[in-house]
C-alpha cells in the first residue's frame, strides 16, 4: 500500500486531466488489456489489440504482464498528441530510464532486447515507441472519441461531487481502493511506500484502461499524478474487422469518424478529439478533401472541415456495416 502525505499546498490545487493522454493510455492500454478481467469489460478494444500483436510485439516483450510500469513511459507532457507524447518519452535522460527499467525488471527474466532497454539504447527506445504508434493506431484510434468524450462525462460527475462534498468527498469516492483519512491518502497500488505530496497539487487521471489498481507518480517540481481505474465506455459488440480502417487506415478513419459528429470541427479540435499533432491532423484532412469526403473552408483563422455527401454516404455504410 502507498501512504501519501498531502499539504494544504496539495489539496488546494486539485484538478483532473484536460484529456486522456494518448501515449500514456496506450502504454497502459497495452498492459491492461492482457488481463482477462479488463479485456472482458472492453471486448472491442481487446479483439483490436489481439489483431496488432504481431506489429505491436514490442510493446508485449519490454513491458510487463502487469504491475509495475516505468514512470517515464506515461509522461505528463504530450497530452496533445502521440508524437508529442513519444517526444516526451526520448527525451528521458538516460539515468532515469535505466533506473526504473531496473527496478520494473526485477522479476522478470532478462533478455538481449530488455538489457538493451535498461542501457537506454536509442534503437530500442525507436523501437518501443514504434510500436506505441502503431497500437495506438490500431487499437485506441477508432474508439478515441468515446473514450475522451467518457473522459468529460467522468470529470464532470466528479466536479460536482467536489462541489457538493469537498476534497473529503471527492478523495473518498475516486475508487475502492483510494481511502483518505487527513491527511493521508492512503491507495492500494502494485508497489509499497511511503511519500510525501509535492506541494505542487494533484494531478487526477480516470482511465478505464489504467488496469485493475490505481497508479502514483511523485517527482519533485510536478503535481502528484494520481491515475485510477474507472469503468469503460459503452462499446459496440466487437466485429472481425474494421471496414472503414481497413479502406482508409486506422487513424484516417478516426478522423473521418470524429467528423461526422455534430459540432463545428476545426483541424486544431479534429487533433485534439482523436488524439493526433495539428500537422497530422491538416494532412488527414487534406487526404480526405482529395478523395471527395470531405470540404474544408477557412473561417476566420481556423479551417473547418465537414463531410461530404460522398463521405456522408460512405460513413453511413460503415455505421451500417458494423451495427446490421
Amino acid at each position: 500500500m502507498i501512504t501519501l502525505r498531502l499539504g494544504a499546498a496539495d489539496l488546494t490545487r486539485i484538478r483532473f486531466g484536460s484529456r486522456p493522454h494518448p501515449v500514456g493510455t496506450a502504454i497502459l492500454a497495452s498492459q491492461a488489456l492482457r488481463d482477462p478481467v479488463v479485456a472482458a469489460r472492453m471486448p472491442g478494444l481487446a479483439a483490436r489489440a489481439q489483431a496488432a500483436s504481431a506489429s505491436t510485439a514490442a510493446l508485449r516483450h519490454l513491458l510487463p504482464a502487469r504491475g509495475l510500469l516505468p514512470d517515464f513511459l506515461t509522461p505528463l507532457h504530450g497530452i496533445e498528441s502521440v508524437a508529442a507524447g513519444i517526444e516526451s518519452i526520448m527525451a528521458t535522460p538516460r539515468r532515469r530510464i535505466t533506473a526504473e527499467l531496473t527496478e520494473a525488471y526485477a522479476k522478470l527474466p532478462p533478455s538481449l532486447w530488455r538489457r538493451r532497454f535498461v542501457a537506454a539504447d536509442p534503437q530500442i527506445l525507436e523501437l518501443l515507441t514504434r510500436a506505441v504508434d502503431r497500437y495506438f493506431d490500431a487499437v485506441l484510434a477508432p474508439s478515441w472519441s468515446q473514450l475522451t468524450a467518457a473522459h468529460r462525462g467522468h470529470v464532470e460527475h466528479r466536479s460536482r461531487t467536489y462541489a457538493r462534498s469537498g476534497v473529503d468527498g471527492l478523495l473518498n469516492e475516486l475508487h475502492p481502493s483510494i481511502r483518505w483519512r487527513p491527511p493521508i491518502l492512503e491507495i492500494d497500488s502494485w508497489w509499497s511506500a511511503e511519500l510525501t505530496g509535492t506541494g505542487e497539487g494533484i494531478l487526477l487521471i480516470p482511465g478505464p484502461l489504467a488496469g485493475l489498481r490505481p497508479r502514483v507518480l511523485v517527482r519533485p517540481g510536478q503535481p502528484v499524478l494520481l491515475v485510477y481505474p474507472v469503468d469503460p465506455p459503452p462499446e459496440s459488440p466487437p466485429t472481425r474487422h474494421d471496414p472503414l480502417a481497413q479502406l482508409l487506415g486506422g487513424t484516417r478513419a478516426a478522423v473521418l469518424r470524429q467528423l461526422g459528429e455534430p459540432g463545428r470541427h476545426t483541424t486544431t479540435t479534429v487533433s485534439r478529439l482523436v488524439g493526433i499533432s495539428v500537422s497530422s491532423a491538416s494532412e488527414h484532412t487534406a487526404a480526405l478533401r482529395g478523395a471527395g469526403l470531405v470540404d474544408s473552408e477557412r473561417v476566420g483563422g481556423a479551417k473547418v472541415h465537414r463531410l461530404t455527401p460522398l463521405g456522408i454516404h460512405l460513413l453511413a455504410g460503415d455505421v451500417s456495416s458494423t451495427t446490421g
